[in-house]
């Protein structure tokens, strides 16, 4: 695979020429469709964006799922069938297995509660929006041509939705702290619980203990249910692929690299403000792959008009603005669940300990069609905590997972559709109090000036244990209920004029933690920190400044080390090298830094190591694995408390040695030159296509999109987490918005690669250079500006 040439770094708007094209000369269809009631109007403009005109909110969201449809079958058809745990009905019995585990994890509960759980029509919105979908369907069974080219290479027909799809499938949310618990299990029987503090450093400041009765030593592939049930389609399950660290699996399998949390948003004040109007801007991020997670649609009907971006297989828009408020998420690490460990019955297996009593196992029997085989009836086994996921028959203990996917109201991203038709900050906090999942920070800006944050989530009330470990199944550790999100910190109008949110431990001071353990695992703060620094300065925040601070690469944690390297000497050829090439470094990886190119790999590859040997004995290094950012860098300002005796030469050898063997790698990768390190050499872009494994050059040069050159890292504002064997980016924003509030139409955003899921689409790939490049297009709002950048539309009619 060939790595282009570096692109240079810039923030401008990518505003195409010929802007005075008008809806009138723009290519035009007109489709008709049963069920749609009064018509609809679909404006496409230069960018990809669906601007969806509807006289009725019924025909607007039945627009919405034809036009998803349209543009995103194959990416919302596989979504489903993963979902639902259809996968072997159409691509064979190596999916059996995955489907199995993705059926344990549906939502089997009421279904007039889970609809109510949403606010007001949610049922209603959902019916038609997927109505829509099928109407496409449909119109592809009728036009064969527009199939899209996924199903004819894999030899199947989209499905037909059914309303209740789109909200029983949780798997693909972000609730947490399941894997967690079981590394810290981990740890804790091959070492200990002081050990896991080098691993995971608890905020706010918590000590953790063993629940009585637990084993911390949990048998190998204990998880293996719970991460297929998670993961995304694979392609090379049923074939054997040599190479087992390609690219194209990152459309794929769900590695752990690729769960990696990030996000930032922030709204500025109009005080603070350079137009004196709001600004929010956020940058979700989420791992990359082809075609992009989410999409950018506006829904214009009576009593509706929001524009912004959604995942393809829902209704209505998460992030973005209705014309009144606008509003941006990021992660808020809210423990949702938990690992119980049973003692079986001896007598019979299927039998587990509960309060003294042998509980039978809820077996529920599913039949599952397979392609080219009989179908295959599974039993899905539950305990009253959630669904078995492993059963260890040589210590006769099982294991259940407890997870807030399994309650009413927690559709990942579903809840999108009460807040977004929120006119005031009252409306939108109420509509947060029953926000299930993902646990969000929200922020909020509005018209009138007010900007907020209200972060919501639903939140397990754990009255005797804090969720850090996997705990007996036996009575005595049980959630009781749910705290009422009235509980949880809200902020409206802060002093300072702005507010944001990347993730960090953001519990504000005198917030009661330890009674409410919402959750004791975040991740660095260190974009916040350079967010912070740029907000904070004196003077006002423009609409470009939010554009810059989006592509912002200064690592925080690189300026820190810096700083410790600062006064420190050797004699060693190649650790005075080391030392002399970053001296003075400003901390900003860009691609063309050297610098940047040897700090990422002392940072990811060598200093890791080296700070667990000095700290740990050896079986505790070796069972904790990788220590946390936040402790390490801790421990290495401040080497007393962690080096020992002679603390700091300890320190600072840990620091030379590693530099130097980081140095002598990146010699042998790039050459005797420092000059030639540039970070961008090593560290790419590529957005890769599920199905572009099965494929030769010729399908993964249609599919795949780069690779490109990229820059910053895992702990810069323009996020950009990799896998440290290849320095693949895995992880970051591949949408931006930022919003002027009330002069809509100097919104800015972008969304990489492109809008459309068909690689025949000029909109497949076409936004992937400029968003390298941190450019933006206008996300034009005012029907006058949209009809002049319209590039194509579709009139969708009434089949009477």
């Amino acid at each position: 695979m060939k790595r282009p040439r570096r692109l240079l770094p810039s923030v401008v708007l990518c505003l195409a020429a010929g802007a005075g094209a008008a809806t009138a000369t723009a290519p035009s269809q007109v489709i008709k469709v049963a069920g749609l009631e009064q018509g609809a109007e679909i404006l496409v403009d230069r960018w990809g964006v669906p601007h969806i005109y509807a006289q009725s909110q019924d025909d607007a969201f039945f627009a919405q799922g034809f036009n998803a449809a349209r543009d995103r079958l194959f990416q919302i058809d596989l979504w489903r069938r993963r979902g639902l745990g259809e996968l072997a009905s159409v691509l064979g019995p190596a999916y059996l297995e995955q489907d199995k585990a993705s059926r344990l994890f549906l939502y089997r509960g009421d279904m007039q509660k889970e609809w109510q759980s949403y606010g007001q029509g949610a049922q209603r919105i959902t019916e038609r929006f997927v109505a829509g979908i099928n109407a496409y369907v449909d119109y592809v069974v009728r036009t064969p041509a527009a199939l899209p080219f996924e199903f004819r290479r894999l030899g199947y027909a989209p499905a037909r939705w059914k309303a209740e799809d789109v909200v029983r499938i949780r798997s693909h949310g972000l609730t947490r702290n399941l894997t967690l618990e079981v590394a810290r299990a981990a740890v804790a029987c091959n070492a200990s619980l002081e050990a896991d503090q080098v691993r995971s450093t608890l905020q706010p400041a918590w000590k953790t203990q063993l629940p009585g009765g637990l084993d911390p030593c949990l048998p190998a592939g204990l998880l293996d249910t719970f991460k297929l049930a998670t993961e995304n389609v694979w392609f090379g399950k049923d074939q054997k692929v040599a190479a087992l660290d390609l690219p194209e699996q990152v459309a794929g399998a769900d590695l752990d690299l690729q769960r990696m949390e990030g996000s930032n948003n922030w709204v500025v004040a109009p005080s603070k403000s350079a137009t004196g109007r709001p600004i929010m801007a956020n940058d979700p991020h989420r791992a990359y792959s082809a075609p992009s997670l989410r999409y950018i649609a506006h829904l214009n009907a009576p009593g509706m008009n929001v524009i912004g971006a959604g995942e393809p297989a829902l209704p209505g828009v998460s992030i973005g603005h209705n014309g009144t408020i606008a509003f941006g998420l990021t992660i808020f690490s809210i423990d949702q669940e938990d690992l119980y460990v049973y003692e079986l019955n001896p007598a019979n297996r299927m039998q587990y300990k509960y309060r003294g009593q042998w509980e039978n196992v809820k077996v529920l029997k599913e039949t599952i069609a397979v392609k080219g085989a009989a179908p295959v009836t599974a039993d899905m086994l539950f305990t009253r905590h959630g669904p078995l996921i492993f059963t260890e028959a040589a210590r006769q203990r099982a294991f259940a997972v407890r997870s807030g996917w399994l309650e009413a109201g927690m559709a990942p991203y579903f809840g999108s559709i009460d807040y977004m038709l929120a006119k005031n900050f009252d409306q939108f906090k109420k509509a947060m109090l029953h926000w299930g999942a993902p646990t969000e920070n929200q922020v909020y800006a509005d018209t009138a000036g007010n900007i907020g944050w209200v972060p919501g989530g639903l939140t397990p009330i754990r009255p005797n244990w804090d969720g850090l470990l996997p705990v007996p199944g036996d009575g005595r550790y049980e959630w009781d209920g749910f705290l009422p999100g009235d509980k949880l910190p809200f902020s409206l109008n802060p002093k300072k004029g702005w507010f944001a949110s990347a993730n960090e431990m953001n519990l504000p001071h005198g917030f009661p933690y330890a009674k409410h353990k919402l959750g004791f695992e975040w991740p660095n703060n260190a974009r916040q920190v350079r967010i912070s620094e740029v907000l904070g300065r004196k003077g006002k925040v423009s609409i470009e400044d939010s554009m810059r601070l989006q592509n912002d690469v200064l690592s925080v944690p690189a300026r820190r080390m810096v700083a410790l390297l600062a006064p420190l000497r050797s004699a060693e050829p190649k650790t005075r090298a080391a030392l002399s090439l970053l001296r003075g470094w400003d901390a900003v990886e860009t691609r063309e830094s050297p610098q940047a190119a040897l700090f990422e790999v002392w940072w990811s590859r060598h200093l890791n190591k080296a700070y667990l040997a000095a700290v740990l004995d050896a079986k505790s290094a070796a069972a904790v694995g990788n220590a946390d950012a936040t402790g390490m860098m801790a421990a290495l300002e401040r080497p007393a408390a962690t080096f020992g005796r002679n603390a700091k030469a300890r320190r600072d050898q840990v620091l030379l040695t590693s530099l130097a063997a980081a140095f002598a790698e990146l010699e042998l990768a790039g050459g005797p030159d420092p000059k030639a390190w540039h970070w961008g050499k090593l560290h790419y872009s590529y957005f890769a296509h599920p199905i572009s494994i099965l494929g030769d050059e010729s399908l993964r040069g249609k599919l795949n999109v780069g690779p490109f050159p990229a820059q910053g890292g895992a702990h810069t504002v323009n996020q950009s987490g990799y896998r440290p064997t290849d320095f693949l980016k895995l992880n970051g924003p591949s949408f931006r918005v930022v919003v002027d509030v009330g002069n809509w139409d100097n919104s800015r955003a972008v969304n990489t690669p492109g809008q459309s899921g068909d690689p025949d689409s000029p909109h497949y790939r076409d936004l992937a250079a400029a968003w390298g490049k941190g450019e933006y297009f206008p996300l034009l709002y005012s029907r006058k500006l949209i009809e002049a950048a319209t590039e194509s539309t579709i009139v969708l009619q009434p089949a009477r």
